[in-house]
């Protein structure tokens, strides 16, 4: 079941790193764009770190709201999330 777990979050992260380098490359050409929705989904369903990461590595949408703070307040949830998940199981 852990393995599971970690291989899905593993390659969502992936692949929201892939969808941001992707899009960013596309920007640069003046292309058709990724839908921010769908950027933002991968975040929403685990892939919020590399997310995150991309968004940095390829300064892309860095200044660009509300996207940024969207993807800022997943990204806590999330966080809080696991620290809740970790405190229950240690109490």
């Amino acid at each position: 079941m852990i393995l599971a777990l970690v291989c899905y979050l593993l390659a969502v992260n992936f692949a929201a790193v892939v969808a941001f380098r992707r899009d960013k490359a596309l920007a640069v050409r003046g292309a058709r764009r990724t839908r921010e929705s769908t950027l933002l989904w991968l975040a929403v369903a685990g892939g919020s770190p590399g997310a995150i990461w991309a968004r940095r590595r390829f300064r892309h949408k860095t200044r660009k709201q509300p996207f940024a703070g969207r993807l800022d307040r997943i990204a806590m949830v999330q966080a809080g999330g696991v620290v809740g998940l970790v405190v229950t199981l240690l109490i």
